[in-house]
């Protein structure tokens, strides 16, 4: 009996795979719908971001002298400010700087409590007991003043925003993770991997650290929305990325609260946006946690 070629076997192989991915991914949305609106939503912003030059109908600093504080219309969809830019283009590519942000500041800010989390758990004694009183002395500082704090040091920008955020994430994300670290090393094949012979740091990296992924997955999700939050509290305060910047933040403060009452749609656009953005990333984070918590998915 005559077989397939190999190549066409590939490719019914692949159709299967890619069928296979559609109807669970159908099957997820089923179940966590307002998870799958949030990733929706998450993705249009992606969109938004990296092809803002695109998409936008004008650049971010372009002026419209005939058409200053115009309500919404045709040309302008969402009105212009003070000075004749258009909102909605500076929302666009402020999407970039929300973005940037959120990914810089939660990637540096897991990444080290990561490691110190894992490294207190996992060594324990002294080392554990000096590493959690500094993230306790860390974590009696209010989280705002000790970002302005950082700011102040570093000054205004993307990067120093990026910094100062992502140093704010790391004492909570090392207690989360050496809570975990705690409750894994105790684990059957921690211990047989310790009778065999395995080293710390081959127990550390190859049998912990993978299970400790849905974690850090469900921590960087809702870190995300405390990221774009905070960024635009600091643009907000004048001490995060500096105008004429299209930070949204920025755009709900300075003029904007001048002109609330004559102009709304000045500042009422930005909070919309600033708004759904983090509610989508607090959403997904939910769904994230109960489909990858083996405690939550029976629920």
């Amino acid at each position: 009996m005559a077989t397939a070629p190999r190549g066409l076997r590939a490719s019914e192989s692949m159709l299967s795979r890619a069928d296979s991915s559609v109807r669970k991914t159908g099957r997820l949305a089923r179940r966590k719908p307002l998870g799958a609106v949030a990733v929706f939503l998450l993705l249009i912003l992606v969109f938004m971001a990296i092809f803002a030059d695109v998409v936008s109908p004008y650049g971010p600093l372009e002026q419209d002298t005939s058409a200053i504080l115009a309500a919404p219309t045709d040309s302008h969809l969402m009105g212009t400010d003070n000075l004749g830019r258009d909102i909605w283009s500076r929302i666009i590519h402020g999407s970039r700087i929300s973005l940037a942000v959120g990914i810089g500041a939660v990637t540096l800010g897991t990444f080290i409590g990561m490691c110190v989390g894992l490294a207190s758990g996992y060594a324990g004694r002294t080392f554990d007991l000096v590493t959690q009183r500094v993230m306790d002395a860390w974590l009696a500082f209010p989280g705002l003043i000790f970002v302005l704090t950082v700011i102040a040091a570093l000054g205004p920008g993307l990067r120093q925003t990026i910094l100062a955020i992502g140093i704010g994430f790391i004492p909570a994300t090392s207690r989360i993770v050496r809570s975990s670290v705690l409750s894994l090393k105790e684990r059957d094949y921690v211990e047989a991997a310790r009778t065999i012979g395995a080293g710390n740091v081959r127990i550390a990296f190859r049998h912990i650290l993978p299970n400790l992924m849905p974690i850090v997955i469900i921590l960087t999700s809702i870190s995300m929305a405390a990221a774009v939050l905070a960024e635009a509290t600091l643009s907000f305060l004048g001490v995060g990325v500096p105008p004429p910047a299209p930070a949204w933040g920025s755009m709900l403060s300075g003029t904007a609260r001048v002109y609330f009452l004559s102009a709304p749609w000045f500042a009422i656009w930005p909070g919309v946006f600033i708004s759904i953005t983090v509610l989508s990333w607090n959403l997904a984070g939910d769904a994230l946690r109960d489909i990858l918590d083996p405690r939550l998915r029976g629920e």
